[in-house]
């Protein structure tokens, strides 16, 4: 059983995708790597599985966050944008 939650994208190559699926046998909340590529397109291997007996303390540390904790200052908005013109290879 897989259920899509959704997808964000990452950049114009890359989407983080949710889903809830069962893996061996496990029922889990997965986030993974989509890429689109010409040389391959699918899963990559970057991503975290959080199995449901790990869910609500999860989805509880996941709530803890604020809007504010999440708003950048100013600072890291230029360190951010520092980062960004680094070719990646």
């Amino acid at each position: 059983m897989e259920k899509d939650i959704g997808k964000i994208k990452k950049n114009d190559t890359t989407d983080i995708i949710i889903r809830i699926d069962d893996f061996g046998g496990r029922k889990g909340l997965t986030i993974r790597e989509f890429v689109t590529g010409d040389r391959y397109t699918g899963f990559t291997k970057s991503g975290v599985r959080i199995l449901s007996e790990n869910f609500q303390k999860f989805k509880d540390m996941i709530n803890s966050v604020s809007e504010e904790d999440m708003k950048e200052s100013p600072k890291e908005e230029k360190e951010e944008s520092k980062q960004e013109e680094i070719p990646d290879y």
